[in-house]
């Protein structure tokens, strides 16, 4: 599994089934599989090996030094920043999905407004539909796994996001130039 990773994706976000934050309290910003916009660097999402993982994700361009304040309901505080994110890639064998989808849920700063604002105490952003998203697959955490029912499902969501925040406070060099690349001007951003 290690082998195939980092995986980079540049893509748009698109609409979902909605049940990210309807169903579980935990809201995903769903990757557009569309040829047209999707950059992946290993090929397109056939090829991508499913489980959930942790990475590092940017909606948008660059924060600019203008936009760094926290605002609770401005968008500004939230595009064009690097924020960690736990990563869905597969079929949601709880739901029997027949496509395959890429559903990062993007982790706010501890301090952050929006970090336990969901109804289940996770980060709850504003919708990002058609925004670009720069997402990294830094590493494995699990295999996808049906569930049954909706609060065991969450549970091991949770703690996915755990799990998710221990890793990525590694300073490993990997785990940096990741980051890194994930914050890069979309200029420099290269698969």
């Amino acid at each position: 599994m290690n082998q195939q990773l980092p995986i980079r994706i540049i893509s748009k976000v698109v609409r979902g089934y909605g049940r990210g934050s309807k169903d579980l309290g935990i809201p995903t910003a769903n990757v557009s599989r569309e040829k047209e916009v999707l950059s992946c660097s290993c090929g397109d999402f056939d090829h991508l090996p499913t489980g959930i993982y942790w990475g590092f994700a940017r909606i948008g361009e660059m924060a600019t030094p203008s936009s760094t304040g926290i605002e609770k309901d401005d968008i500004n505080s939230v595009l064009g920043k690097v924020h960690l994110a736990a990563i869905s890639i597969g079929y949601n064998p709880t739901y029997n999905n027949k496509e395959k989808t890429v559903e990062p849920h993007l982790i706010a700063d501890e301090e952050h407004p929006q970090r336990h604002a969901s109804s289940t105490g996770e980060t709850q952003f504003q919708d990002f539909y058609d925004k670009t998203i720069i997402l990294s697959v830094v590493g494995y955490l699990r295999p996808e796994l049906p569930f049954e029912g909706l609060e065991k499902l969450t549970d091991a969501i949770k703690k996915d996001i755990t799990d998710a925040e221990k890793l990525a406070g590694q300073s490993d060099p990997s785990t940096l130039v990741e980051r890194e690349w994930v914050g890069a001007s979309s200029a420099n951003v290269r698969l």
